[in-house]
């Protein structure tokens, strides 16, 4: 495993942060994945507050992975391929501003790479609708509650069940097919 120095991290909301862990712990190079709170004015909010939508901020998951086994190229293929990026209003079952998709990218060269991989989306003809999803600066990020960290795992029946509910599977299975993984 990589030093420390040596890691890197992405941040990415996708909608609920419970269905946005599982693709990028799956990568080899992802050291760790934390569900957080990112992109809005108050400091330290609580789940509560953010779910409120007046906080501005987003459910969001800060990526620590280390560049020489995962490519930020890479992480930004599994973020389009998680997310509807049409949807201005939040995320499949998710409504509400806490819940719209971002790229929060952290220097210059992962801005160059995300508004490279948008541009791409946008011309593979893959959605008629206009992609939506926005490419901005990192600000500070705001670890979850302990509950909400690897919910999937903690309470993979009720995760399984929301998951399924929310349509975000049964969507990504219409726009992506066998290249959805």
């Amino acid at each position: 495993m990589a030093n420390r120095h040596e890691l890197a991290t992405a941040t990415f909301a996708g909608g609920c942060f419970w269905c946005m862990e599982p693709p990028f712990d799956k990568l080899d190079g992802v050291v760790a994945t934390i569900s957080g709170y990112t992109g809005g004015h108050s400091a330290n909010p609580s789940y509560e507050e953010v779910s409120s939508g007046t906080t501005g901020h987003l459910e969001a998951l800060q990526v620590l992975y280390d560049p020489a086994k995962v490519s930020y190229d890479r992480l930004l293929e599994v973020f389009w391929r998680s997310i509807n990026p049409t949807d201005p209003d939040g995320q499949f079952v998710d409504r509400g501003s806490q819940y719209r998709s971002a790229i929060f990218y952290h220097d210059a060269g992962q801005q160059r790479l995300a508004e490279a991989s948008k541009q791409q989306l946008h011309a593979s003809g893959r959605f008629k609708q206009p992609i939506v999803t926005p490419i901005l600066p990192a600000g500070p990020f705001y670890p979850a509650e302990e509950y909400h960290q690897d919910y999937y795992e903690k309470n993979a029946i009720r995760y399984k069940f929301y998951r399924y509910n929310s349509g975000r599977d049964q969507f990504l299975e219409t726009v992506w097919g066998k290249e959805k993984k």
